[in-house]
């Protein structure tokens, strides 16, 4: 079992700005493992435990696969033998795409991992999806650039073709 912090906090940390909300995702861990060590289950469409000692939401490893039209349109598939490589593929953008693992008490203990090539992406200022996100749900695209506008991220184009 592993643990890591992923997507905006990755992203924001690597911008130089304050990280606001952290989000941990463990892999190789099945819920009843989790539940063992004292996390508390509270997901309802997938995985979610809190943290005993500090109430953070932890997230299981998981895929996604589109079943509808729509935000809420996705089947998930979560277990101990999801990567975190496929976890990171099913995120938007490949700046939201990066991971560090941590240890026990939350230290980083590892590298960046960034399958997506989401640092030179920051790097460039460049918004490019990481799979097909924004051809299922178009709208998302202007959800997710009013918020990261919003954060002060200077990002300013995004490719026509990924």
């Amino acid at each position: 079992m592993k643990t890591y912090v992923v997507g905006g906090a990755i992203r924001d940390e690597l911008l130089g700005l304050p990280v606001k909300d952290l989000d941990y995702l463990v892999v190789g861990a099945t819920p009843e493992e989790m539940i063992a060590k004292g996390f508390r289950p509270v997901g309802q469409d997938f995985p979610v435990f809190l943290h005993p000692d500090t109430n953070a939401e932890y997230a299981l490893a998981r895929t996604e696969r589109k079943t509808a039209p729509g935000y809420k349109g996705f089947i998930f598939h979560a277990d101990q033998h999801v990567t975190l490589e496929e976890d990171l593929a099913r995120r938007d953008l490949t700046i939201n795409a990066m991971a560090r693992e941590i240890d026990s008490n939350g230290l980083v203990v590892g590298p960046l991992i960034d399958p997506f090539d989401g640092q030179k992406d920051l790097k460039d200022k460049l918004f490019r999806h990481v799979g097909e996100a924004f051809v299922e749900d178009p709208v998302r695209l202007d959800r997710k650039s009013t918020r990261l506008n919003s954060s002060h991220i200077p990002l300013s184009r995004m490719p026509s073709s990924a």
